[in-house]
């Protein structure tokens, strides 16, 4: 392992942008680039993603804060889509995206031919898993690859070492992971007729399975490991206490996943990176431990069980029990104005005079606060909140939380 000494050029934090209300969040709560997609060629056709008019404002409102916009184009198209590619390559140029995230190398051509400008990333859904096939790209134009998810901390030092210092490499180091290499499945389509190499997968891997025998038609037999049957439900990953290890074997940047999650995902999982990292630069040293209220924000929101995926060596395993989230805080509120004795916030789920409140300010660590009494939007003293985005006012008269900050309580 390298010297942590020479490699304190500093990584960027790349976070996932859903739609604009996303992409806010994630440029809030300190991402230093975020990745997106268009209504084409994407792999999350779940999420919202952006229509061109979109693309231009979100690629703006990211540049106007010195972070950076990726453009995902890395399904794996057929005859039929290849000639919406140049308009759809021209076009995301034209917005302003600094790269496209692809795996196909038809694609990586044309992008090179229409958008020479544009970087190109290559996708986690390439594979990349050794420095030959990372050579290869980089010499055909590629300026980063994005690792393959199944690598430990040594291959990717060994591919660091071997591959040229301007080569980027981008790993994920936070969110769900697949049962299949680097997302390369085809169950969904098997089983659904939706197309996961199209962005489009049902996660059959997170249902329950039984076992039946031909000629004992309607029978189920339950099929047990551990405790459930829930045998391809990975857990999630989680490498915010291997913050050293990431830096030290070369990683450029570390990737958050999550295009299909939440707003308030986004943004609380973006600052609890954020602050780690930011720590980590403040006490470069190897045993370089995020403070526990880093760790504990990424226990308030919606997660599987957490590993370290590949990185330490052997299989991360699965929840085998549910195929559901570990749901222990959900949001009460935005909040909309800080000032004159009160805070004002926009509702997002009920709550009630004496509930404790977790705020969730950006890039420091959060608070409580007690709605000891609340009134609406007209002044009237209320008892609770239970309107969807009713106007709620709190008396606080605490340090100022900016507009667009998280409240959170307790399940």
């Amino acid at each position: 392992m390298s010297d942590i000494s020479s490699n304190l050029n500093r990584v960027e934090l790349l976070s996932p942008a859903g739609d604009i209300e996303r992409l806010k969040c994630a440029v809030m709560y300190g991402a230093d680039a975020v990745y997106l997609a268009g209504t084409m060629f994407g792999m999350r056709a779940g999420a919202n993603n952006f229509t061109h008019d979109q693309l231009v404002e979100g690629v703006k409102i990211a540049h106007d804060s010195g972070v950076k916009a990726y453009m995902t184009c890395n399904t794996v198209p057929h005859n039929d889509e290849i000639d919406k590619l140049p308009e759809f390559i021209e076009r995301a140029a034209d917005a302003g995206v600094d790269a496209f995230i692809i795996a196909d190398i038809g694609v990586m051509r044309m992008a090179q031919k229409y958008a020479p400008k544009v970087h190109v990333h290559i996708s986690t859904q390439a594979g990349v898993a050794n420095y030959a096939t990372a050579n290869e790209f980089y010499n055909m134009g590629a300026a980063r690859v994005v690792l393959a998810r199944e690598l430990c901390f040594d291959e990717i030092a060994e591919l660091r070492a071997k591959t040229p210092r301007d080569l980027e490499i981008e790993a994920f180091v936070h969110g769900s992971m697949c049962v299949s290499f680097s997302g390369r499945c085809l169950l969904s389509s098997y089983m659904t007729g939706r197309d996961a190499n199209r962005g489009d997968c049902a996660q059959p891997c997170r249902w329950k399975y039984y076992l039946t025998e031909e000629h004992r038609e309607g029978q189920k037999f339950e099929i047990f490991e551990d405790s459930g049957t829930h045998i391809m439900n990975s857990r999630d990953m989680c490498m915010i206490e291997h913050i050293p290890r990431l830096v030290q074997c070369g990683i450029t940047s570390f990737k958050i996943e999550g295009r299909a999650k939440s707003a308030y995902y986004t943004a609380a999982v973006t600052n609890a990176y954020r602050q780690a990292i930011d720590g980590y630069y403040l006490n470069p040293s190897p045993d370089y431990r995020p403070s526990g209220f880093i760790l504990e924000e990424l226990r308030k929101v919606s997660h599987r069980e957490y590993s370290a995926g590949f990185y330490l060596g052997g299989e991360p395993g699965q929840v085998y029990d549910n195929g559901g989230y570990v749901r222990e805080y959900k949001v009460a509120g935005v909040v909309e104005d800080c000032g004159g004795g009160f805070l004002t916030l926009s509702q997002r789920n009920k709550f009630s005079v004496g509930q404790t409140l977790d705020v969730m300010p950006p890039r420091t660590r959060p608070f409580v606060i007690e709605a000891a009494e609340m009134y609406d939007g007209d002044g009237n003293s209320i008892e609770s909140a239970p309107h969807a985005t009713m106007t709620v006012r709190i008396p606080y008269t605490g340090e100022p939380i900016p507009k667009g900050s998280f409240v959170r309580m307790k399940e």
